[in-house]
């Protein structure tokens, strides 16, 4: 008897629903950006004044993903004038693109040039599932430590830029361990566009 193993991977599905979404998107002219960052780095507050930015050219609207809770949706929602939804993953620890289609459907694409996902606050998982964005970004902040580029590189590596953020607590960390020549050194090879940031106050 002869046994031949047929392996498929188990993300095939999404990322034909992904490539779909993608291609629906462009059809109907909207940029579609994935933030993903850890827990705490700062992308909700780093949101608001960029989504108060772009609303000056452009429609935007933000899909705050979360386990549970809507704190950041009535902070997007308080503190900007875009069309925001909120999106409960039920436990899971990251959004595919089918979950963002629904979430798209429910923001409405037809009058959003930007729609924006603020993806679960998460290094690992979020990397793993494409969602259908155009572009796909993330946050580190300076608190995180020196070795996140190490212990999570998928996520550096599906990204098409990196902002480093809270840069000015800079002086209250070890400047040895989590200086910002360190990214040079495991950032840069992943060849990833970085900016840098203080920390945000909405």
């Amino acid at each position: 008897m002869k046994v031949i193993e047929v392996k498929r991977s188990i993300f095939e599905n999404n990322d034909k629903d992904a490539a779909s979404l993608r291609e629906q998107l462009k059809g109907e002219k909207t940029f579609l950006l994935n933030l993903m960052s850890s827990p705490g780095s700062g992308k909700t507050s780093t949101l608001v004044p960029t989504v108060n930015e772009l609303l000056k050219d452009y429609r935007v609207g933000v899909m705050e993903a979360d386990i549970d809770s809507d704190v950041d949706a009535w902070t997007i929602a308080d503190k900007t004038k875009a069309k925001v939804v909120q999106l409960h993953t039920g436990g899971m620890c990251h959004l595919d693109a089918d979950m963002t289609r629904q979430g798209l459907k429910e923001l409405g694409t037809e009058d959003v040039d930007i729609a924006i996902l603020e993806n679960v606050g998460n290094l690992v998982c979020p990397a793993e599932f494409d969602t259908g964005a155009v572009k796909n970004a993330m946050i580190l902040s300076v608190p995180e430590g020196h070795d996140k580029p190490l212990k999570y590189p998928l996520i550096f590596t599906v990204c098409d830029a990196l902002i480093i953020n809270k840069i000015d607590v800079l002086p209250y960390f070890d400047i040895v361990n989590i200086g910002l020549h360190f990214f040079h050194k495991d950032v840069r090879p992943m060849q990833l566009p970085v900016k840098k940031y203080s920390t945000v106050v909405a």
